[in-house]
């Protein structure tokens, strides 16, 4: 299958992410060409090499009326993002600046050279910027109103990156854990947190991590897109590369600023290390088996990967329960309190673990029972499959046999 991985240790922008799938491209000048006379007026595009910590990658610059946006601030950080999209007063360019509005940008998409596919995915990851923007600012999507300058240049970061993913057309992209940075950015509103407002809240349910780096990382822009075209966030799937691109920032850290692009193949057939999961445990002694059981089946339909109890003995010789659920890594704090919340435990235990996984697939089959639903898994050349056991058990009811009956006429 056809992989992209973007290694998002030091964060996220439209730029980096551009510039990373860019250096992927066979014919660079090409994509460079379309991107400029795509429509967008007095934008322009160009990369240029750079080197971050000894490594040579890829700068793209947009100028906006020849004019680069910059972030560059000595005393603080400063975000471009919500410098332009908070609608600053203080510009430092001599011309004049209007506000446009969310209608106003679709309407400036769609009348680009783009493919409709294009257009759509750029039009899509807008809308997650500005419900966003409205979120956190208490207004409603058709209230907020965006810088034109940086407008344009946020347009044209999210449009070429939808070109580019058109173009290279993985079959699943894969983003690790983002590293959004720590501190504090400078906008219209005054100094905010990092990750910004804006960007935490594109960011919900998306692994995020921070470090003692100090700056903005992941800026709004880059959340959107990741946020839109992620098929799954985890560390890196077991690949052959091909092609290796580097997406370099603008500001220079003790830690190479880029964002990674890794395109090759994973295997149909083998069973990848894909999803990373969170058992949490707690020993239970002074519960009855009524109360266990309630817990047991609220997690289950709190949508837990699972849930299942071992008899275990502690301390004092007493006799207890051991109470495991496994559930997503991003819900693990969800569950924690739910089991805190229900049981008599004062303390959960998280383990986090890397599961390999076959790849999953339901279909349904014409059976001399009816349709019933057969769950398949596929991998290392393995494949098995076998009834959903709903399924069998309606039959079974009806029918009045046995479970195992139902199973045995559907082999044969």
């Amino acid at each position: 299958m056809k992989t992209l991985f973007l290694e998002c240790s030091m964060g996220a922008a439209g730029d980096m992410i551009t510039a990373a799938l860019f250096e992927l491209l066979d014919d660079k000048e090409a994509f460079l060409q379309q991107i400029n006379f795509i429509g967008l007026h007095n934008v322009k595009l160009s990369s240029e090499s750079t080197v971050k910590c000894g490594i040579v990658g890829t700068h793209i610059k947009v100028t906006v009326h020849d004019i680069e946006e910059t972030l560059e601030d000595e005393n603080i950080v400063t975000s471009k993002y919500n410098r332009v999209h908070c609608s600053m007063n203080n510009h430092n360019h001599a011309h004049e600046h209007n506000h446009i509005n969310l209608a106003t940008v679709e309407n400036i998409i769609a009348k680009l050279n783009i493919s409709d596919r294009v257009k759509t995915n750029a039009s899509n990851i807008y809308h997650l910027i500005a419900e966003a923007e409205a979120t956190v600012h208490g207004k409603t999507i058709n209230q907020i109103h965006f810088h034109e300058v940086g407008n344009m240049d946020a347009i044209a970061d999210i449009v070429s990156v939808c070109i580019l993913m058109e173009t290279i057309s993985p079959q699943e992209i894969v983003v690790s854990p983002i590293n959004v940075g720590s501190g504090f950015v400078h906008c219209a509103h005054g100094i905010l947190p990092v990750p910004s407002p804006a960007t935490a809240f594109i960011l919900k349910n998306v692994p995020i991590y921070c470090n003692n780096i100090q700056g903005e990382l992941c800026t709004p822009t880059g959340a959107a897109i990741i946020k839109y075209f992620t098929t799954h966030f985890r560390q890196m799937p077991l690949m052959c590369i091909q092609k290796i691109g580097y997406g370099m920032g603008s500001k220079d850290f003790d830690t190479a600023n880029c964002v990674r692009a890794f395109l090759g193949e994973t295997e149909n057939n083998a069973p990848i290390q894909n999803e990373r999961i969170v058992q949490l445990q707690c020993n239970l002694d002074d519960m009855t088996g009524e109360a266990i059981g309630f817990a047991v089946d609220l997690l289950l339909q709190a949508d837990a990967l699972d849930v299942f109890i071992t008899p275990i003995q502690v301390k004092k010789n007493r006799p207890a329960i051991l109470l495991t659920c496994m559930c997503n890594e991003d819900k693990s704090n969800f569950f924690a309190e739910l089991i805190l919340q229900h049981t008599t435990t004062f303390g959960v235990r998280k383990f986090i673990c890397d599961r390999y996984v076959l790849k999953r697939n339901t279909t349904t089959q014409e059976t001399v029972y009816g349709k019933i639903r057969i769950k398949t898994g596929e991998g290392y050349n393995i494949k098995k499959s076998k009834p959903e056991y709903d399924d069998v058990a309606k039959v079974a009811n009806l029918n009045n046999i046995s479970f195992d009956e139902v199973i045995k006429n559907l082999r044969e």
